[in-house]
């Protein structure tokens, strides 16, 4: 795992090293750098070393120095693609560098390459005979990739602070991608927070020629659906033995690897698929202590998963309250406004004192159940005939509103001045992927738009960001691609159902956990953040969203805060989702825009306040 930058045009030597300096966390392993002066291009990477140890060092160059990579992620079938490229008479470097399989197939197949690959990556490779830069990024989005074309420069990184390092860079805010951020609570699509900085597509492709400075983008995957007729018992077998293999392939590495066990479903299946392939398991699992800790607390049934498999298991149990202590540095390694991700920050920063592998569950609840929200618009059985006909109209009312934080009349009513406002639709962006996917399945398309914009950009973006703030990688078996396309094979109404929504996969892992794991409602942990706003939050809301600063900063009404804020502080109203959306992008603002950080803030939030 590693992290990636580079930049072509006029630049000064020290530009691709600041740039590198400011994702040392992606990478405290190694570094390395490739310049080309004559042709005005540097690249450059962090490493954080976990298969061929010794051998992997980047950028990475072919023998007759034609082509030079840098390379960010792990390739699982990297075996297999080694002995076939070997069986061709390619010769290798390395012993096992995955790295330079992706570089030997692109000498042979050029952006081809891409369909040979199984894993999670993001990559740059110049060509210099043919003077281009070609990026790509993994079907699903699991490793992030930025890029921006300004002031005569092109240039790519994994984070989106290594391109906020170049002086040329202006700091501008992307108001319609601030507009999307308060009714998801993350960022979606292709363009950043920060104005002309976009985001490289899940599945897409980035050809950019150094001569023209043309850069030509490729959707180069969609999940391939294969219609089979099983029935639900065969189905059974056949995602065992998907999800089976998918486990095996994405535990390759040289360093112990470790897995994050929260009590719940997905998780727990992949620990014991894991431990039941023969593998000594090592297990790390999150509780609170506190009132209510009943009500939320998965400690118990992680304690019977581990016990079940005899993993070697770690606990660690909080304050609720010591989720706040590293809230700034959080702010600073997500990069773009995000409105969670609190638990993840502490269990990852458990796990990296002990491994340097992370197995997770993410991507089971897209590929079962969706969280429920397909039931919204399928409605009854009269209204499943028809549900291919469901217009922009009915989906805003039945499905936007319903499940995210602010409508677009709210947002242009009483959120945003109207500079931001525009003619902006969060749900007709949203739309767009629902009514892309063709045929009229309800449960597929939501299925699809979810995998296009929360996964990658909500989850994965998280993900990514706080497990590699402490020099950990994060996997995600469940997104292992030959899985996803099985898994999304099989008929809509079987893979979730109303009142079960993940009984397909409960079925295909029911022999391997505890009967009372199989039988428990999904939990999870809720954070106080009602409360916290109210007590511990309070002087630090009302300081940020002060109707005086909001109007200084002209993006937010400033009637905002008697709308919204004061009333939540008083007790009046329930406004929490809305406050903490507003107080995570103005610390946002404050680091990246008004103390224009670059480097890890050395401050608590604290501060902000004293």
């Amino acid at each position: 795992m590693c992290g990636v930058v580079g930049i072509h045009g006029p630049q000064e030597p020290s530009w691709i090293e600041m740039m590198n300096a400011s994702i040392l966390h992606r990478g405290p392993d190694d570094e390395g750098y490739y310049r080309d002066p004559q042709r005005q291009l540097s690249l450059a990477m962090r490493r954080l070393a976990i298969v061929d140890l010794a051998g992997g060092h980047q950028p990475m160059s072919t023998r007759d120095g034609r082509y030079t990579i840098v390379f960010n992620g792990e390739i699982y079938n990297a075996p297999v693609l080694r002995e076939q490229l070997r069986g061709t008479g390619t010769e290798f470097s390395t012993d096992r560098s995955d790295t330079e399989i992706v570089l030997q197939l692109y000498a042979k197949h050029g952006r081809e390459v891409l369909g040979y690959l199984n894993g999670m990556f993001a990559f740059a490779v110049f060509d210099r005979e043919q003077e281009t830069l070609f990026l790509a990024r993994d079907r699903l989005g699991i490793k992030p990739l930025y890029y921006v074309d300004v002031g005569g420069r092109f240039a790519f990184a994994s984070e989106l602070k290594a391109l906020l390092a170049l002086p040329i860079l202006e700091r501008t805010l992307d108001k319609e991608s601030l507009y999307h951020y308060m009714s998801l609570m993350y960022v979606p699509g292709e363009r950043s927070i920060v104005r002309g900085v976009q985001r490289l597509p899940p599945g897409h492709s980035l050809m950019y020629s150094l001569q023209s400075r043309r850069v030509e983008m490729r959707k180069w995957w969609r999940p391939m659906i294969r219609p089979l007729s099983l029935s639900r018992s065969e189905w059974v077998a056949q995602l065992r033995e998907g999800l089976e293999g998918a486990v095996r392939r994405w535990s390759l590495s040289d360093v112990p690897v470790g897995c994050s066990l929260s009590g719940g479903l997905d998780s727990s299946s992949i620990v014991a698929l894991l431990a039941r392939s023969g593998q000594r398991v090592r297990t790390y699992s999150l509780g609170f202590a506190g009132s209510g800790e009943n009500e939320w607390n998965e400690l118990p049934l992680a304690r019977k998963v581990a016990e079940k498999w005899g993993t070697e298991h770690h606990e660690i149990v909080l304050d609720a309250e010591s989720l706040l202590d590293d809230l700034l540095r959080m702010v600073w390694h997500l990069d773009e406004p995000y409105g969670g991700g609190l638990p993840s920050w502490s269990v990852f920063r458990f796990m990296s004192e002990d491994v340097k592998v992370a197995m997770t569950g993410s991507g089971g609840d897209e590929l079962f159940g969706n969280y429920g929200k397909w039931t919204s618009l399928e409605g009854g059985r009269w209204e499943r005939l028809f549900a291919g006909h469901i217009d922009r109209r009915r989906f805003e009312r039945r499905f936007f509103d319903r499940f995210y934080y602010l409508s677009d009349a709210a947002k242009r009513a009483h959120v945003f001045d109207d500079s931001v406002n525009a003619s902006v639709s969060t749900a007709e962006f949203l739309y767009r992927y629902f009514d892309d996917v063709p045929g009229g399945d309800v449960r597929d398309r939501v299925a699809y738009t979810d995998m296009s914009t929360q996964l990658p950009e909500e989850f994965l973006m998280m993900t990514d960001r706080l497990s590699m703030a402490h020099s950990l990688e994060a996997r995600t078996p469940f997104l292992d691609h030959e899985f996803v396309e099985l898994a999304l094979s099989v008929p809509s109404d079987m893979r979730s159902r109303r009142g079960d929504l993940k009984g397909l996969l409960r079925d295909t892992v029911r022999d391997l956990l505890p009967r009372e794991l199989l039988t428990a409602p999904k939990k999870g942990f809720v954070i106080p953040l009602k409360l916290w706003l109210r007590n511990r939050l309070r002087p630090l809301t009302e300081r940020l969203l002060s109707p005086d600063r909001l109007r200084s900063q002209g993006l937010f009404r400033p009637d905002f805060y008697e709308r919204f804020v004061r009333p939540h502080l008083d007790g009046k109203a329930d406004n929490t989702q809305v406050v903490w959306a507003a107080l995570m992008f103005q610390l946002w603002h404050h680091v990246f825009f008004e103390a224009a950080s670059v480097s890890r803030p050395s401050l608590d939030w604290k501060s902000l306040v004293s």
